[in-house]
């Protein structure tokens, strides 16, 4: 049974679409992070998106050999609405924003990708990691729809109802593999 502890990164406390920009995270809350880090098994291996957001909080949490940055773990690519605030997207493209929320799965952003294309690429890297480090513990720092995307496919839910999760920076969600099967054991711990 290999175990994914995803972890999303330490807030940015952006007020815009924000997914493959590179923002800073704040890292200020040393005992937040030691919370976290007692809460994690301790010498796991550690992955996060290549994202310096993500990176950082990796580096700050971590107790294992750190993996190399995976791309594939990345946020999703807001496109043109990247750095943008939700408003002045919406009194642009009111009807494409909507689709883009309420229908998950096909609609992307201008220039940028569809839930589908995240989950791809989200699901892909989980199943090479699941088999290169298969029955044992795996740390993954990573951000919010990344991890809706892992969650997605371990609770076999439409895109929607797993839009419904909150995940919070800092917060800890289990999911373990057992070859076929993925099991939820919690989603938005907060420790």
């Amino acid at each position: 049974m290999t175990r994914f502890f995803w972890v999303r990164h330490a807030p940015t406390h952006a007020r815009t679409m924000n997914g493959w920009r590179d923002l800073a995270a704040d890292l200020t809350d040393i005992a937040a992070l030691n919370r976290l880090r007692a809460a994690l098994p301790a010498g796991a291996a550690i992955i996060s998106s290549d994202l310096g957001r993500a990176v950082a909080t990796a580096d700050a949490i971590a107790t294992g050999p750190r993996l190399p940055h995976d791309p594939a773990l990345r946020e999703i690519n807001f496109g043109t609405w990247e750095a943008r605030h939700f408003a002045d997207v919406e009194a642009e493209d009111p009807a494409r924003l909507r689709a883009f929320w309420d229908q998950p799965g096909e609609i992307s952003a201008p220039d940028g990708e569809s839930w589908d294309d995240l989950t791809s690429r989200v699901w892909a890297a989980t199943d090479r990691l699941a088999a290169a480090h298969q029955g044992r513990d795996l740390i993954v720092v990573a951000h919010f729809g990344a991890i809706l995307a892992a969650l997605q496919r371990a609770l076999d839910v439409p895109a929607l109802q797993a839009f419904a999760q909150k995940i919070d920076p800092l917060s800890l969600t289990e999911i373990a593999c057992d070859g076929r099967d993925w099991t939820v054991r919690r989603i938005n711990h907060r420790v």
